[in-house]
């Protein structure tokens, strides 16, 4: 993973919405390190695949895998950015899926910034082997 910045202030601090716009990029690497890892592939290929992952529908089922090992803390991060309203969602995305995928970003952001990389590649391996069993 890509060294760590050092935040500005603690990552609880930072909105929702600022969480969830790091975590969209960190989800997004960690399914294209998944992606690389089965091989050399045409790059619209991979595209495709990491599609699959990375739309606000495959993150919201990727929630309901990971809710039930999450800790307190986790919950409510995820929760801060499931339930920030100052965002529309796409015009063909369901609000539901949309939500909760913010919620999974918001987490993996508030993550990334505390360096809680083990913890981070314990959730999206947990989300990873259950799609891709």
């Amino acid at each position: 993973m890509l060294e760590p910045i050092k935040p500005s202030n603690e990552p609880r601090s930072y909105s929702p919405l600022t969480l969830a716009f790091l975590g969209d990029a960190v989800f997004g690497l960690l399914v294209r390190q998944k992606l690389i890892e089965g091989g050399n592939r045409p790059v619209g290929t991979l595209h495709r695949e990491s599609v699959r992952y990375v739309s606000a529908s495959a993150q919201s089922q990727a929630v309901e895998l990971i809710l039930p090992v999450l800790t307190e803390e986790e919950t409510q991060i995820y929760k801060r950015g499931r339930n920030h309203s100052g965002h529309q969602p796409p015009r063909h995305t369901d609000p539901q899926d949309y939500r909760r995928a913010t919620g999974l970003e918001c987490l993996f952001g508030y993550l990334y910034l505390r360096q809680e990389n083990e913890r981070l590649r314990t959730l999206f391996d947990l989300i990873w082997n259950r799609i891709n069993p």
